[in-house]
């Protein structure tokens, strides 16, 4: 318990040092053919008033992933608080696989401790009961906290509703465009706004920490990237050469990062050590070589690189400096955004003329389109590896949308003005 407390006051010390804005919205298109019915019945507050309704957003959490039937609170025969209250007979008659309640009490801090549990209605058993504490600031932290918990004793994956999703915002003002990196939880929800600009910023990346954020953009007039500390707002400028500047990708322990730079000619991987400012250059030829993601054990890039005629994904050792081809299927495939398991590759794929996101399997060579529209870009994979998150376009705008891997859930999160694009999901928070 005291564990998840410290990821509270992470995430409110974050959330708290930005400006609120605009949030998403989320609409979800696609579920699980059959998903698991459960009912989240209100959580009650023992001797404390508590404004925020957790239990709906715990709800909201669930139904999103798309693997979860919600029971609306119209239709509960109950509201047990208790597990004394629970009768089993009342969640059958409304096909409830899973039940869960929660109530609130006052810490001697005075602090909040929420308790919830969750039920089998067919087993009729308490499966598993837990505690989070936090500040009444913190009660969407505590809310998401519950959800992870709750979807990982159902589905045995760890929950993605604590982490949060950057992404670049852009839309006419006074005739000209204005460009917004923006940061909200993964729900859309708490919208933060880390740069404004007038120039373009792209490709948002995380440090594995989840503290800080990379990010290239244009406000010098050239491409340059920057990298901002989330809590402090602290923005230190990584590179400022001449020609290409672009694409930055944390390497898993924070100490480096890979890069494309065209300042010695074409544009090529370069590693960056984040302490010393030393420059590596990995790459040496004609073609274009950018977009570098890590592999898991921070050996190895995978990129993107025209050197064999068409765009497709290359491995780099970075120990020899050893470079193969990995993509064989198609004219073009981009944007490579590597799954934990370091077995999923997420990448653009084109087909009669189509962008598509696909999912390739690394060990089978196996590739998966999991996107059926025209347009799709930025493929960003959740830290779980069950979902991903990639830009999109929708009556004329760019939106974000989420997929699961397998392809059976879908949503998407508009903006409510301009379009959205660039995702960038962050890691677990610490």
């Amino acid at each position: 318990m005291a564990r998840l407390s410290r990821q509270l006051l992470v995430a409110a010390a974050l959330l708290s040092a930005l400006p609120s804005h605009a949030e998403l919205t989320i609409k979800v298109t696609r579920g699980s053919d059959q998903p698991t019915v459960i009912a989240v019945v209100p959580f009650v507050g023992r001797g404390v008033q508590v404004d925020t309704d957790v239990a709906a957003i715990v709800q909201a959490d669930l139904q999103r992933s798309g693997l979860f039937n919600p029971i609306e609170r119209a239709q509960m025969l109950s509201m047990p608080a208790a597990k004394a209250d629970v009768y089993y007979r009342d969640w059958r008659l409304l096909g409830a696989d899973y039940l869960v309640i929660g109530e609130f009490n006052e810490t001697a801090s005075g602090k909040l401790q929420l308790t919830f549990s969750l039920f089998s209605v067919l087993g009729q058993r308490e499966m598993w009961s837990h505690q989070v504490t936090g500040s009444r600031t913190q009660l969407r932290d505590m809310a998401h906290l519950a959800s992870d918990k709750i979807y990982q004793q159902i589905t045995g994956l760890r929950g993605i509703f604590s982490t949060r999703v950057a992404y670049v915002n852009a839309y006419m003002e006074g005739g000209q465009m204005l460009y917004r990196l923006l940061v909200a939880d993964v729900d859309g929800a708490r919208e933060r706004l880390l740069l404004e600009s007038r120039q373009p910023i792209m490709s948002p990346a995380w440090s594995s920490d989840g503290k800080e954020i990379a990010y290239v953009s244009f406000e010098t007039g050239r491409p340059a990237i920057f990298r901002q500390n989330l809590a402090t707002a602290a923005r230190q400028q990584l590179t400022d050469f001449a020609g290409l500047n672009s694409a930055p990708a944390w390497s898993p322990d924070g100490t480096k990062m890979a890069l494309a730079l065209s300042k010695d000619g074409n544009p090529e991987l370069y590693l960056l050590d984040l302490d010393s400012g030393q420059l590596d250059r990995l790459t040496r030829h004609f073609a274009i070589d950018t977009e570098p993601t890590w592999t898991p054990d921070g050996r190895q890039l995978l990129f993107t690189s025209d050197r064999g005629g068409t765009p497709q994904i290359y491995r780099l050792e970075l120990a020899s400096k050893k470079v193969q081809r990995i993509t064989w299927q198609g004219t073009y495939n981009a944007r490579p955004s590597l799954a934990p398991d370091g077995r999923t590759l997420a990448l653009i794929h084109r087909r009669d003329s189509h962008y598509r996101i696909a999912a390739l399997d690394l060990v089978t060579e196996r590739i998966i389109e999991l996107t059926d529209t025209a347009l799709d870009e930025s493929p960003t994979v959740a830290p779980n590896g069950a979902m991903l998150m990639y830009a999109t376009k929708q009556d004329d705008s760019g939106v974000l949308a989420a997929v699961s891997l397998d392809a059976g859930v879908k949503y998407l999160l508009p903006a409510q003005r301009g379009d959205v694009r660039e995702p960038a999901w962050s890691p677990f928070p610490r």
